[in-house]
């Protein structure tokens, strides 16, 4: 039960720091788009909300779990890029190939609908690549959890 406590914190937090990194992309989106177009904008937008991901990832959701490679920035900006180019596949897809066109359309297929798909790929890839838990050191043999030898 405790377990499952600590995951709904988890989720929590991570829900508090992308509703923040959302915040930033779609207004670094929207105060981009009518002057460098669809696709510029969005990749601007999205190198600003992956910083604000990065920093809240490390320091708020998961501020206990150390990195866990050598190189932990390369692994979160290649899921975050990879998180990136599933939103920047929607805007592409629904603005340039269906052809609905408008901010309300783009808005809705890169910061709904390819932010909703993103999402769960960052929160996989950050929680298990990342930012892992640390190791639970198992008991010594002969140890009960009541700490009484026998």
């Amino acid at each position: 039960m405790a377990e499952h406590g600590l995951h709904l914190i988890e989720l929590g937090r991570f829900a508090v720091t992308g509703a923040a990194a959302w915040f930033v992309d779609v207004m670094v989106f929207n105060l981009l788009l009518a002057g460098a177009g669809h696709l510029p904008a969005k990749v601007i937008s999205s190198i600003a909300a992956v910083t604000v991901a990065y920093l809240g990832s490390r320091y708020y959701t998961w501020p206990g779990h150390r990195p866990s490679t050598g190189h932990p920035i390369m692994v979160f900006v290649a899921i975050s890029a990879a998180a990136a180019a599933v939103q920047l596949g929607c805007l592409w897809l629904s603005h340039d190939v269906i052809g609905w066109t408008g901010v309300i359309a783009d808005n809705l297929s890169a910061n709904v609908v390819g932010m909703a798909a993103a999402t769960a790929l960052r929160f996989w890839g950050f929680r298990n690549l990342v930012f892992r838990a640390p190791a639970i050191k198992s008991e010594p043999s002969g140890l009960r959890r009541s700490g009484v030898v026998g």
